[in-house]
């Protein structure tokens, strides 16, 4: 089976060695594995609850996309976007809000903090708070129930908001779903190995303590950042402690055993502090040198990242869109169409069965949808000039033989050598190749 894995970004700074050996380096690693299914997103719709000032928003969302690709992140592999290019969420955000209980979120550890931090000052107890802060959970169990994640690699500090999603989507499921899990209930994944790396003064390495080493600085500033890392006064030639050293610890990160171990050997035989910070400039240089040049010529071509985030934008919406036309269907912002007249004006449901649904998108072209008896959507048909022809093309699909054929995570059904409809996208095989059945069944119906 695939594991469906999403990981969020705020794109409110710019990253640093703790955020690649922490985050990213493990993070990228994970995804080559081939039994998953990687999201990972810029969540600059959070940012905003955290700052206000436009250009640092701009400038942190180009450093971090131009970062994750330099350092190995494949976006034809996994799916890369940004979150406000998905206009589902926000939505998603909303029919979420409507089931959430405030009661859960007065719990959420931010908004606490919030509330204690002004009582002791004797202030209002909400003052500052804004209802981006309050409401951020429901924020991002949008994030994470959209595309189903099965698993969510969080920090400790962050695992609440991941169980607050599966209470959300529980919720969400006993109320609309009908018998069915519209919402997979997510893990968080907390990997106890990553990285926490000292910084230049051998606390944990953060913005906030202004002692971090850049990430993809010049050379000149990597090794003069190396230079300011904390020692003891311990001289040329006297034994060093390698397990009380920050410089030690940083150098280990990044250092394969071997590396490590005649590291230490050297340090305890009395290697300078001068010297052993030029063995840990080396070794950073050498591990993100190339990344460093890759960073640099995606900065400088800010358009190229555009078009990539776009087509991972285009790429998840491919799931979310049919998805959010399924929840909506779920929580009764239904078309009229559903309905049929009966005599004396009563309505009655149609008839249970697959059924064709026509609409108008946003750009005044016309599509279809075919929905299952229970709702969920089986296909997504391209756009069309006109309502006449989408209606031709459904109706030519009803009983005729099927040109079904695999394309990515779902498949594609084509008619005079073109593609005509999408399907959703499924996690494993096994279950496209289950709706591929359902499909044939559900048109053979319509001419029965």
């Amino acid at each position: 089976m695939t594991t469906r894995i999403l990981t969020g970004i705020t794109t409110t700074g710019t990253p640093h060695l703790g955020n690649y050996a922490g985050a990213i380096r493990p993070a990228i690693r994970a995804s080559r594995a081939d039994n998953v299914d990687s999201f990972y997103f810029l969540a600059d719709y959070h940012a905003l609850i955290k700052c206000d000032d436009p250009q640092r928003i701009q400038r942190s969302r180009l450093e971090i996309a131009a970062t994750w690709l330099a350092c190995g992140l494949d976006p034809e592999r996994v799916t890369f976007y940004r979150q406000s290019d998905i206009p589902e969420i926000p939505e998603l955000t909303w029919l979420l809000t409507c089931v959430a209980a405030k009661g859960l979120l007065n719990r959420a550890h931010a908004y606490k903090a919030s509330v204690d931090q002004n009582v002791a000052k004797g202030e209002d107890p909400d003052a500052g708070v804004t209802m981006g802060l309050f409401s951020y959970p429901v924020l991002m169990a949008a994030d994470i129930l959209m595309f189903n994640a099965h698993q969510v690699p969080v920090g400790r500090d962050q695992i609440q908001h991941v169980e607050m999603a599966r209470d959300i989507g529980q919720r969400f499921n006993h109320l609309f779903g009908a018998g069915r899990e519209l919402f997979t209930l997510p893990e968080a994944l907390i990997e106890e190995s990553v990285a926490t790396l000292p910084g230049l003064d051998g606390r944990k390495m953060s913005k906030s303590y202004d002692n971090t080493i850049p990430l993809f600085g010049t050379s000149k500033q990597l090794k003069d950042a190396v230079a300011r890392i904390v020692t003891d006064s311990r001289l040329p030639g006297e034994p060093k402690d390698a397990d009380s050293s920050h410089l030690f610890t940083l150098h280990q990160a990044f250092a394969s055993a071997e590396q490590s171990a005649a590291f230490r050997a050297e340090l305890l035989g009395g290697l300078a502090w001068g010297e052993a910070k030029q063995r840990l400039y080396e070794l950073l240089e050498s591990e993100l040198g190339e990344a460093r040049e890759r960073y640099n010529t995606l900065i400088a071509r800010p358009a190229d990242l555009e078009d990539i985030l776009l087509a991972g934008a285009a790429k998840a919406r491919r799931i979310a869109t049919p998805f959010l036309n399924e929840l909506r269907e779920a929580v009764g912002l239904r078309s009229f169409r559903n309905e049929v007249q009966v005599a004396g004006g009563a309505k009655k449901k149609a008839a249970k069965g697959a059924r064709f649904v026509s609409f108008r998108d946003d750009d005044g072209s016309f599509r279809f949808r075919l929905l299952d008896a229970d709702g969920s959507q089986l296909l997504l048909s391209v756009s069309f000039a006109d309502g006449k022809s989408a209606g031709m093309v459904s109706k030519r699909l009803q009983g005729g033989e099927l040109d079904l054929r695999a394309e990515g995570e779902g498949f594609a059904l084509w008619l005079d050598d073109a593609p005509v409809a999408h399907s959703p996208a499924y996690v494993a095989a096994d279950e496209r190749e289950a709706a591929m059945a359902r499909l044939a069944e559900a048109l053979a119906a319509q001419e029965a």
